[in-house]
């Protein structure tokens, strides 16, 4: 394994979902084998042909690779992501569909384009002593990216978001990203910080993800409880707390609602 600051190549999925790639994202073509995985608290199988974009690494548990698993990793940490990324406002769509599903089927030209740029990006990782060594790599990284929203695009017929769309999703999921889910969890609250109503909100959510903007909301709240519920360090009354709800009945009718079972049940099936 080769490692810069900003770039790292691998041939294993080893290590993530850890603190080892907590500032990464994860890019992932399978070429031979399978590996099944969960993620976002749903089970995926990652095949030969198949490529992984990971963003949350600690939301991939359970990473079960068959004996023949093969697979290149390119993890980029989000800032250099955010350099890299091209002044196109299609990634919000890809961020928001690869949050529901990380693995994207591609076909014979896809996965040879996708061997190719991450033979590109490895070759400029490997070339410390070129002298414009991070434009280089910045340059590589945004080609695969291109080709990655390519690849999506052509996968769901999706094409680019208007800009204001694209701004306020982006300002909306970063609030989310920032954990303010676990004291507001009302559309309201984030329409106001976006001076915008709650109708408009949730219609720019739909327009750009499929889904209302209190479907992330809670989406984001469950995962979260659902994680917290997994750590036995943690009392059901400290969990309940810690996300503001006003009684342990509240809170268990929640779980109950958004993660199928009360939260000692989910405790107990998740060998917490």
């Amino acid at each position: 394994m080769e490692k810069t600051r900003d770039v790292i190549i691998a041939d294993t999925l080893e290590g993530l979902g850890t603190d080892r790639y907590a500032d990464y994202l994860a890019h992932a073509l399978c070429t031979e084998g399978s590996c099944r995985f969960v993620f976002n608290g749903k089970e995926f199988s990652l095949q030969a042909g198949d490529l992984m974009i990971v963003r949350k690494g600690k939301l991939v548990e359970s990473i079960c690779p068959s004996a023949d698993f093969r697979v290149r990793v390119v993890y980029v940490t989000a800032g250099f992501i955010e350099l890299s990324t091209p002044q196109s406002n299609y990634g919000m769509k890809g961020q928001l569909a690869l949050f529901l599903n990380p693995v994207m089927r591609l076909d014979a030209g896809q996965q040879a384009r996708c061997r190719r740029n991450f033979d590109l990006v490895a070759g400029c990782v490997a070339d410390e002593g070129h002298h414009f060594y991070r434009d280089m790599l910045l340059c590589a990284v945004q080609m695969m990216i291109l080709d990655f929203f390519d690849f999506h695009s052509h996968l769901y017929d999706e094409g680019d978001l208007p800009l204001q769309s694209a701004s306020i999703m982006s300002r909306f999921l970063g609030m989310l990203e920032d954990g303010e889910f676990r004291r507001h969890r009302e559309v309201g609250y984030y329409a106001d910080r976006l001076c915008v109503s709650p109708k408009y909100l949730s219609e720019v959510s739909r327009n750009v993800s499929g889904y209302a903007a209190n479907f992330w909301i809670n989406r984001y709240t469950a995962l979260d409880i659902a994680r917290q519920l997994r750590d036995k360090s943690l009392t059901l009354t400290d969990i309940a707390d810690s996300f503001g709800f006003s009684s342990p009945a509240h809170f268990s009718r929640y779980v109950q609602q958004h993660l199928g079972m009360p939260p000692s049940m989910f405790r107990k099936n998740s060998g917490a």
